[in-house]
């Protein structure tokens, strides 16, 4: 109990929170973004200066089209906070909490699996096998080294200067990326926070105006 004379005690400041991990592919975003400018500027121009069914038809194409290149190029990315993991895939958002979480995946794909034994592709971190080639090039060029003159120094191979400052083996671009998200799942997964169940939410904002595209271009069609 405090006395007039006495001050209050401090409130305690909130848990600092750290942001979330974003993972995306830096390709898949240029080819959507590249995709979408051809797709508007053919679209449009049908759109005026066709006759007949043409603005129709350029419409309904629009419809399908420009949902389909964002499902597959912008939307895709991986979410990896504290005590969660969130998979956005084309038509599907996952939340999986890390204690959820059964393993991390790779091969021609990369996957999380759940404790319930359901896989989820990764979208956003494709596997590149000439990323993985290119890795293990570097990697056996530092290894010839450390065995040529006991030094791990390498020069003007794939644009690296040295090898020395390199900490730990190269991976792919998405290689490391799995590697980081399972040392978080080894960190993580056991937390109290991290615990709970996995959600999975379908994007009908993307399959909605898809299918509505669909419907219309194949009424038109037939409608001849």
């Amino acid at each position: 109990m405090t006395t007039p004379d006495q001050p209050s005690p401090a409130p305690q400041p909130p848990r600092p929170t750290t942001r979330d991990r974003v993972y995306r592919s830096p390709m898949g975003l240029v080819g959507g973004v590249l995709m979408l400018g051809l797709a508007a500027w053919l679209g449009v121009d049908a759109i005026i200066r066709g006759e007949g069914r043409t603005p129709w038809l350029a419409l309904a194409t629009l419809l399908l089209v420009v949902p389909l290149v964002v499902a597959f190029t912008l939307r895709p990315a991986v979410y990896a906070g504290e005590d969660r993991l969130r998979v956005r895939n084309p038509f599907r958002s996952i939340v999986l909490p890390w204690g959820e979480v059964a393993s991390l995946r790779s091969g021609y794909t990369n996957e999380v699996v759940s404790k319930a034994g359901t896989k989820f592709q990764l979208w956003a971190v494709p596997v590149s096998l000439r990323g993985r080639g290119r890795a293990a090039r570097k990697e056996a060029r530092r290894a010839s080294q450390a065995a040529g003159d006991g030094r791990t120094r390498a020069r003007g191979i794939d644009g690296l200067a040295d090898v020395e400052l390199h900490d730990g083996p190269f991976r792919a671009e998405s290689d490391q990326i799995m590697h980081d998200l399972r040392l978080t799942l080894e960190a993580r997964e056991k937390a109290r926070t991290a615990q709970g169940e996995v959600t999975v939410r379908w994007a009908y904002e993307i399959a909605g105006p898809a299918v509505a595209g669909a419907v219309l271009l194949v009424i038109l069609l037939v409608a001849g």
